[in-house]
């Protein structure tokens, strides 16, 4: 029995394509002077096939071979860069190009922002990125915003899919997932996700941590190693209720003037490892609140989280 040899697909030449495309376009002329409305329509399709070919072969294909390849390709090659729908749906050379972006962030573990995302986070200052204009961005805009792959993005979609599903309040859900995956980055798309898409999602984060003392870590609020979009909750110990009227603007800059580090052991996130039990930094008041000592840069300092109970044992 003889097996059949596999005949190689050779790529679409460019320069070809653009020929046989404006070839049809012009005789499409003769189609302009009719009164037939379908034979006009039948005609344009192969100019729609022509058309995706044309710009799936904007990227060799072995370097991509396949849509969602082309699409990886395009947005790593632009990263932190607002890339247009229409953008995608030329490059990928396929219809369903918004399904496979879907792909590429629960599946594959990208972190592609889309345009609604990155406006309600900016609503809540949580949108860091200079040279965007995230009031601009449409719905189906997209921002690659990290150039490395999270391989444990699909478990925790799953988990997000699960907490989506109960019963309860956008913030109980929210806070939820970021206690399953306690000390674990998450993405603002994951959050909205659990929040059944409610655009409060960004709005209720923002609560857990000032109003109800959860230390959900962003960029924005001193945690520079985290990438822009990303949040961490960072223990499942809640601030005492006078620590939670700490303003952002007063943390981050205590966080700036003591250089992100303990002021007591040193420690910082960039020598974090699993098995130190610092993983935090926290703020600790120099005249205690219950004293009279105030939520201002001058009497707070930077202390890991193992000093700071070490001082408060004391």
């Amino acid at each position: 029995m003889t097996s059949k040899v596999r005949r190689k697909i050779k790529p679409p030449d460019s320069e070809q394509v653009r020929k046989q495309l404006v070839d049809l376009l012009q005789n499409f002329q003769q189609h302009l002077k009719g009164s037939e409305l379908r034979g006009k329509v039948l005609a344009l399709i192969p100019c729609q096939r022509l058309l995706r070919n044309l710009g799936s072969s904007l990227i060799p294909k072995e370097n991509a071979n396949s849509g969602r390849d082309r699409l990886l390709a395009y947005l790593r090659k632009y990263p932190f860069m607002v890339i247009g729908g229409e953008e995608l749906g030329i490059v990928s050379g396929i219809a369903e190009w918004a399904r496979r972006v879907r792909e590429l962030r629960v599946q594959f573990g990208w972190s592609i922002l889309t345009g609604l995302t990155a406006r309600e986070m900016a609503e809540e200052g949580e949108f860091p990125l200079e040279g965007v204009k995230v009031s601009e961005m449409k719905v189906t805009d997209y921002i690659l915003i990290s150039e490395n792959e999270d391989r444990e993005a699909a478990h925790r979609w799953n988990v997000a899919n699960q907490i989506r599903k109960r019963k309860g309040g956008v913030r109980e859900k929210i806070l939820d997932y970021l206690k399953a995956n306690v000390g674990k980055p998450v993405t603002g798309e994951e959050l909205r996700y659990v929040a059944s898409d409610k655009k409060e999602w960004a709005r209720r984060v923002r609560e857990l941590r000032t109003e109800y003392g959860w230390m959900v870590a962003t960029r924005q609020t001193g945690r520079v190693d985290l990438a822009i979009g990303v949040y961490v909750l960072e223990s499942l110990r809640q601030l005492p209720s006078h620590d939670r009227h700490i303003t952002d603007d007063v943390r981050v800059e205590v966080l700036v003037r003591d250089e992100y580090r303990c002021t007591d052991c040193g420690w910082h996130h960039g020598i974090a490892t699993s098995s130190d039990p610092r993983h935090h930094l926290e703020l600790h008041h120099l005249k205690q609140h219950l004293h009279g000592g105030e939520n201002t840069a001058e009497n707070l300092t930077t202390l890991c989280n193992v000093c700071h109970d070490k001082v408060h044992r004391k």
